[in-house]
């Protein structure tokens, strides 16, 4: 198996050429401040400490948005079938746009958090300049394009005459927001980066209360259907997104941003985008794979799409809860590779698969023994219940998989190996749902062919992540940066 290159054979590419600290770089700046010094101390009980809050984040977050899809599903005067079936129809869309994005966000955190560990407090500044700036200017480029290229895309689905103006107008209006939702996303990597897991989620809760009044008082008062979900949706985002920004502003952590800063420097744009566009082209791929099996399951009915999107919304809570654990190992071996402790580096990776499998199985038990409730919040009508359990207990499962490539994927990038997981992961999950669209359902057309797809594309990437981190082997690879006071 051949093995792409990532430039230097034994450190990561650096805006100043630095080699990672020796004897305990970054002590200086990170002790004190920052919300969990990844450093120095037991790794179990803080990988803990940052995962939960955001497992909690990403939960809360779907639920607010799950919120959108009942009111609408319920109390819409229109028919709400449709109009779950709608938004449901957006998610590989807006999904596909979202990851990209969230995948350079992620290599601004491994960029900040590398540099922390170094000690390097200009690499920290320019590093968290540079995102908030790209953020921004991402987020304009992607509302123009997306505007123009909504109808196409929609209609690239095979979303139903009934669903098509809804799903239309719902996808317009959410990509107006682009700016601040990307703004958001960046500041919450740049918080995790330091291990402040605490304010992203705080931010969330505020504007999520905000977001369920609103979804409120435009589907009941106003009578609005999903575009009162949509501008509920993009305010909501701004409010967090200026939370955020103003924290980001006055914190008195190396992540503080200033006005007159704001910039785009290159060799950091240049160095985040190395780790972060593998790791958002991956995410987008893996979106582009879901759309294939949108228009599959969108060639099915209204009623298959909105069991769909209804089990969707309940999934990926348990996705939310592994996520985290990988989240948590990609900055914490981010940090400590920085820092020279490549020891910690792998018992950081251990350490978040073991927490993460408990977690997950919590969860995924939890809500198979719980999701024909679950699914009838979203819609009562006994059909979508009795499909959307069908994906529920396909892919809950499978997510063993899921968590396995996802930990093994975040240990990589914290090393800065990203274009491995992400070729990989292209050719595992999209490869073979494409492949399974085109040649399997056309021989069964029935919701449960779809769902088997799930599976076996996460068996194998898995499987193929696993076969890159033994052939990397990143902690015996860099083991020559070990510092003597790693193991203190």
């Amino acid at each position: 198996m051949a093995v792409p290159s990532f430039g230097a054979a034994t450190t990561m590419p650096s805006e100043e050429n630095d080699e990672p600290a020796a004897a305990g770089g970054g002590k200086n700046m990170v002790h004190n401040k920052q919300g969990i010094d990844m450093l120095h101390g037991r790794i179990w009980t803080k990988v803990l400490r940052f995962a939960l809050p955001v497992a909690a984040t990403g939960i809360l977050e779907q639920l607010f948005n799950a919120s959108g899809i009942m009111i609408v599903g319920n109390f819409s005067q229109s028919d709400g079938t449709a109009a779950v079936a709608a938004v449901g129809s957006n998610a590989p869309v807006t999904g596909l746009i979202l990851n990209l994005f969230i995948g350079i966000a992620l290599g601004a955190n491994v960029v900040i958090a590398n540099a922390i560990g170094r000690g390097s407090r200009e690499a920290v500044r320019n590093a968290v300049h540079t995102s908030i700036v790209t953020a921004l200017i991402g987020g304009v480029i992607v509302a123009i394009i997306g505007e123009l290229l909504a109808g196409p895309l929609l209609g690239m689905l095979n979303v139903t005459a009934d669903v098509f103006p809804l799903a239309l107008a719902y996808l317009r209006i959410y990509l107006i927001g682009m700016p601040v939702i990307l703004l958001y996303n960046f500041e919450t990597a740049i918080f995790r980066s330091i291990g402040d897991t605490k304010v992203p989620l705080a931010a969330l809760a505020v504007s999520g209360v905000l977001n369920v009044l609103l979804n409120l008082f435009f589907v009941i008062v106003l009578h609005m259907t999903v575009n009162g979900v949509a501008i509920a949706t993009v305010a909501a985002n701004a409010v967090s997104a200026a939370l955020l920004y103003v924290r980001l502003t006055r914190t008195d952590k190396c992540v503080r941003v200033e006005r007159k800063a704001l910039r785009i420097d290159g060799a950091s744009l240049k160095r985040i985008l190395s780790i972060g566009l593998p790791a958002g082209v991956q995410s987008a791929v893996f979106s582009f794979a879901n759309i294939v099996i949108q228009s599959a399951i969108n060639s099915l009915g209204t009623v298959a799409i909105a069991a769909s999107s209804a089990a969707f919304n309940v999934e990926i809570l348990a996705y939310d809860v592994l996520n985290s654990f990988s989240q948590a190992c990609t900055t914490f071996v981010g940090q400590n590779y920085g820092a020279g402790q490549i020891k910690r580096c792998k018992k950081t990776m251990q350490l978040s698969f073991l927490e993460g499998a408990i977690a997950t199985f919590v969860s995924v038990v939890v809500l198979l023994l719980s999701a024909r409730s679950l699914l009838a919040i979203f819609n009562s009508d006994p059909e979508v219940i009795a499909i959307g359990y069908i994906r529920l207990a396909t892919i809950l499962p499978a997510y063993v998989f899921c968590l396995i490539y996802e930990i093994l994927s975040g240990y990589l990038r914290g090393f800065g190996i990203s274009l491995a997981p992400a070729l990989l992961t292209m050719l595992g999950v999209c490869g073979i749902r494409i492949a399974w669209v085109k040649f399997v359902f056309p021989t069964s057309m029935t919701f449960q062919t779809v769902m088997w797809v799930y599976p076996i594309s996460l068996g194998a990437t898995a499987m193929l992540i696993l076969c890159a981190v033994l052939i990397y082997r990143p902690s015996r690879r860099f083991a020559g940066l070990e510092t003597e006071e790693a193991d203190k």
